[in-house]
């Protein structure tokens, strides 16, 4: 199995972005661009990377090892509520949003704070390291 990096392959994104926003701008943004990207982008992107390493679709070294796959292993028994709370997760939501859900539309509160709780989003947050993207 392929083991990637979210900093080697966010900081691809991350001179990706650069060089678009340089080229929009006729003249190299260098180190704003790379602010701006790890300001607007890096959680978005963290989540995302996160997703897949849950999902068991691609193993990041930065994460949890005991996370790879998980949604392979567990809550077999609430599938639709899972992919309601992780379609949630991906477009940028919090814990507290999905509780806020969960009591609007009148779900059992139990399994979804058994599937929150189990995702532990809030321990699984990484900052981004600045200072080593500009030394590329």
């Amino acid at each position: 199995m392929e083991k990637s990096s979210v900093y080697v392959d966010g900081d691809e994104e991350a001179l990706r972005f650069k060089w678009i926003e340089s080229e929009k701008a006729g003249c190299d943004l260098g180190e704003v661009a790379i602010r701006k990207w790890v300001q607007c982008h890096w959680w978005g992107y963290l989540r995302a990377r996160w997703l897949e390493h849950l999902q068991g679709k691609r193993f990041w070294v930065e994460l949890d090892r005991g996370d790879f796959g998980l949604l392979q292993r567990k809550f077999h028994e609430n599938t639709v509520l899972l992919d309601r709370i992780l379609d949630r997760l991906k477009s940028g939501q919090e814990n507290l949003d999905i509780i806020n859900w969960a009591m609007d539309w009148n779900i059992p509160m139990d399994p979804v704070v058994q599937i929150l709780e189990a995702l532990d989003i809030n321990s699984r947050r990484l900052a981004h390291r600045f200072e080593e993207i500009n030394k590329s």
